[in-house]
C-alpha cells in the first residue's frame, strides 16, 4: 500500500490497515528511524488499558458479550 506526507508532514494510513488492526483518531504512535528510507510505526496502548480491548476482542467465540441492563441516575 502507498501513501503520501501532506504539507504538514502527516502521513494517513490507508482505510484498510486502519480497520483492520482498529486504529481510531487520537491513537498515538511511536516511530523509529531503521536506516535512511526504512522506518518502524509502532502502535501504542493506551494507559491502564494494556491490551484490554485487544484481549476482549480476541475472544473465539461470537457474541459471547451481553451488557447488563443498567438503571440510570435519574431512576434512582
Amino acid at each position: 500500500m502507498r501513501t503520501i506526507v501532506s504539507s504538514k508532514g502527516q502521513v494517513v494510513l490507508p482505510a484498510e490497515l486502519r480497520e483492520r488492526d482498529r486504529i481510531r483518531p487520537g491513537q498515538q504512535f511511536d516511530v523509529e528511524r531503521l536506516r535512511s528510507g526504512q522506518y518502524l510505526l509502532k502502535k501504542l496502548t493506551a494507559p491502564g488499558q494494556a491490551g484490554t480491548l485487544d484481549w476482549l476482542l480476541a475472544c473465539p467465540e461470537k457474541d459471547w458479550f451481553h451488557p447488563l441492563p443498567s438503571e440510570s441516575t435519574d431512576e434512582i
